[in-house]
């Protein structure tokens, strides 16, 4: 309710809207026109940044009342799980959180625009108010969801503070009021250099690890956790010293503190154990009281859930967050695959590892949402005919699973989605034991494509104006595309080499061979290795790579396209769109490269940033990249797209570099992954582009983006 309300009195107050920046440098003294003149603006929200609404109200409305219900609770469910997310992204966030509910309860955004005006700010500097108040809510946290970016408000810290002081929640509580200010306001505004973004050791700030841990602490408590067969998914470690010795704490999300074993699970994880000379604690009870609300609401829906698999899914997922069990919450989402179909769909738990700088720690994040019929027997034709179109992927069938289990594809309307961010598709579960042999979902999320990615064409940046017309015209029928493909066979493809616990293979060890050097497969993975924990740091942006590349190389399939309901000429346009934008979204990722660190904040735009290196090595006049000087004397740049050579030249090396990234992924080559990814992710001076001066002239036009309003519901009598 309250992210509603702050984003609409966000809204009443755009038509005040100019440069913050410029007024505060007229009115402040010298100490405030610093902040301004100092801070980079990718630090702050701008005050025009765009506002859009998830609109589900028909899609809700058409639900029978169970279903209703059934969602609510869902939904509650979620919400009080993505408060999680406020704790699992920098030690300031849970506090700055509190301070605007706080705030937000006594007034709403009008009443306390009157009280903005009163303690001396101007209506620009309220604007700045709420926009960081939005984006807070927004991405659950001060750093930015997509790019691991710190934000801080846009206004004097003397004015902020001067609005809490004028405040009815400060009349009312005066002192906590103030302890809370006292909690937060300096690591809110706060830029040193390892707050600018999160990251792990002196690279940034995480609180998936206590603040004293490195690489080599991430490191030695994944090979624990190992021998453990204890998955990271839903756990948190923590260093101290004790007598001269290295002890951590691994704390697992839990309502339950006490020790004690979990049905299915054998005998209890948690304890202390000596391991490698140092003492690890496993331990319950991280996020206890909200893991209670997320369990209490999946109990109350199972009341409303439609049929026995749906029951069993909330039982399991109940189960895991009142226990920390990681293995009672793939039971659930086993379940949950077996719900095909349903009318509510959802999901629920610690999920997505893109913020853990380790890649295996899962962030909370909880969704609801109701089909959409229409948008979803596209993809239903799509999926029928995967087992065609998955032999057209170039690597030997011996890299593919043994079968394609047909999974759900849907599209729907998002009600709900808890967490940092909003993405456009999704492919769940991620236990790679279960999505290799059982199957998985895929959902594209059409209320989001919907709003998300619509283009002004002022605002499109390094095309041609020819360009920018085609591509605002083809954006949307490419990305949905794009997402189809990259979600069903770019994440629901390709097999890894196995040997489990017992030494059994997966693979028929003396007849597979590597298509690139044409020997036999020499490493696999063994046990309870996965790809997140071979992979770690760079699992996440390396699969999306992989994923985006299929997307590239399956658009070009006329069958594929005739899905969509393109034809001839049409069709062509879509494949031309797909691939400019994947070279310009390549351009923009700079924008989420650090060069103090060397390090990529974001896997999506690292992913993209690598394919667009490729494609560029590929030659023979397919991109180009040039920098210029734009209409406003300042630095700019073009980049264009030889539509006549995307199926050969383009498609060549898509091939070739798809291939090499399954070949890697699935015999277990950390070694050789990590060196083929981490050379195209490289961002130098050299070479036949200066991508470090390139990153200065995207950051310099940049465009904000979009915050989503999203619904809220509540039970009348």
């Amino acid at each position: 309710m309250f992210r509603c309300n702050v984003i609409q009195g966000l809204r009443i107050w755009k038509s005040y809207t100019f440069s913050a920046v410029s007024v505060a440098l007229k009115r402040k003294p010298q100490a405030s026109r610093l902040l301004f003149t100092m801070v980079d603006s990718q630090y702050y929200l701008p005050n025009d940044i765009g506002i859009s609404a998830l609109d589900c109200t028909e899609a809700f409305r058409l639900l029978s009342p169970r279903e209703q219900l059934y969602a609510h609770y869902l939904s509650r469910s979620a919400w009080y799980g993505g408060l999680a997310v406020l704790l699992q992204t920098s030690p300031e966030s849970a506090s700055i959180f509190v301070l605007l509910q706080r705030l937000f309860r006594k007034q709403p955004p009008a009443q306390l625009g009157n009280v903005a005006t009163a303690a001396g700010l101007s209506p620009e500097e309220y604007q700045a108010f709420l926009v960081y108040a939005a984006g807070l809510y927004a991405n659950m946290g001060n750093y930015k969801s997509f790019g691991d970016t710190k934000f801080i408000p846009n206004l004097p810290k003397e004015n902020l503070k001067a609005l809490v002081w004028q405040s009815q929640a400060f009349q009312d509580s005066p002192s906590e009021m103030e302890a809370l200010w006292d909690s937060c306001s300096t690591l809110l505004y706060s830029l040193e250099d390892k707050q600018k973004q999160l990251g792990l050791g002196d690279k940034g700030i995480t609180t998936y690890f206590s603040g004293n841990c490195c690489l080599e602490d991430a490191e030695l408590a994944q090979k624990f956790l190992d021998s453990k067969n204890l998955s990271a998914y839903n756990t948190r470690l923590f260093k101290k010293k004790s007598e001269g010795k290295s002890c951590y704490e691994v704390r697992l999300a839990s309502a339950v503190q006490e020790d004690c074993a979990v049905d299915g699970e054998g005998e209890t994880r948690c304890g202390r154990y000596n391991f490698e000379d140092r003492v690890f604690t496993v331990s319950r009870g991280d996020y206890d009281h909200l893991m209670k609300k997320v369990s209490e609401n999946l109990e109350k829906a199972k009341d409303h859930a439609a049929n026995e698999n749906q029951k069993r899914m909330l039982e399991e997922y109940s189960r895991s967050f009142t226990f920390g069990s990681v293995e009672a919450h793939k039971e659930g989402s086993r379940f949950w695959i077996k719900d095909k179909g349903p009318i509510v769909e959802s999901y629920i738990g610690f999920i997505e590892s893109y913020r853990d700088p380790f890649g295996s720690r899962g962030e909370f994040e909880g969704f609801v949402a109701v089909v959409n019929k229409a948008m979803s027997e596209r993809f239903a034709k799509l999926v029928s005919s995967a087992e065609v179109l998955l032999p057209e992927l170039p690597w030997p069938k011996d890299f593919e699973k043994d079968r394609f289990l047909l999974p759900d594809f849907t599209s729907l309307d998002v009600l709900t989605f808890a967490g940092s961010g909003i993405p456009a598709g999704i492919n769940i579960p991620n236990y790679d034991d279960i999505r290799q042999s059982e199957g998985f979902k895929n959902v594209s999320l059409g209320n989001v494509l919907a709003v998300a990615y619509a283009t002004q064409k002022d605002k499109l940046t390094f095309l041609d104006e020819e360009d920018k017309d085609v591509y605002i015209k083809w954006k949307g029928p490419s990305f949905e595309v794009q997402v189809g493909l990259h979600e069903l066979l770019g994440h629901g493809s390709g097999k890894l080499f196995v040997q489990d616990e017992k030494g059994t293979f997966n693979f028929e060890q003396d007849n597979v061979c590597n298509p690139e050097t044409g020997e036999k497969i020499t490493t696999w993975y063994k046990g309870n290795e996965t790809w997140d924990s071979k992979f770690s740091t760079i699992s996440c942006s390396y699969e999306e790579c992989r994923a985006e590349c299929v997307g590239l190389y399956l658009c070009l399939n006329k069958h594929v396209l005739s899905i969509f309901g393109h034809e001839g000429e049409d069709a062509e346009e879509v494949v031309y769109v797909n691939w400019l934008n994947m070279v310009r979204a390549g351009l923009l990722g700079l924008e989420f490269y650090t060069s103090e660190s060397k390090s990529w904040r974001q896997a999506h735009m690292q992913a993209r940033f690598v394919i667009l290196r490729v494609l560029l090595e590929a030659g023979e006049g397919l991109v180009t990249l040039k920098e210029s000087t734009g209409k406003d004397g300042c630095p700019d740049a073009l980049i264009t797209l030889d539509r006549s050579k995307i199926h050969t030249v383009g498609k060549g090396a898509i091939e070739r570099f798809l291939c090499k990234l399954q070949v890697l992924k699935s015999t277990a080559d950390v070694e050789g992954g990590r060196a083929l990814y981490e050379g195209y992710s490289a961002v130098s001076d050299g070479g036949s582009h200066n991508f470090l001066c390139l990153r200065e002239t995207v950051l310099q036009r940049k465009e904000a983006r979009k915050m989503f309003v999203q619904a809220n519901t509540r039970v009348k009598g």
